[in-house]
């Protein structure tokens, strides 16, 4: 899950306030905040530390996700690369 979708779905809805006003108070664009709705943006760090400061959940949560995100997105991306590596186990 893109953390955007989290966001859009969950958070702000529970949140109860307009986008424009949740943007302003994490100090971003509305710009910025949209296109991380829309999953067109990362959660960078900077986002994150507004983000988890502003829910009072901390900024890992919103980190991990985009990681988790990430990794998904290039495995698919990568998948026949990958499957050409292989894996080695250490000689005992």
């Amino acid at each position: 899950m893109h953390p955007g979708e989290m966001l859009r779905e969950d958070v702000l809805p529970a949140l109860g306030r307009p986008k424009t006003e949740i943007a302003r108070l994490l100090g971003i664009s509305r710009r910025t905040l949209y296109d991380i709705l829309e999953e067109k943006a990362a959660v960078t760090p900077a986002v994150a530390l507004r983000l988890g400061k502003l829910c009072g959940n901390g900024a890992a949560i919103w980190l991990r996700l985009q990681q988790r995100y990430d990794l998904a997105v290039l495995e698919q991306t990568m998948a026949a690369e990958l499957a050409a590596i292989p894996t080695l186990e250490a000689v005992a």
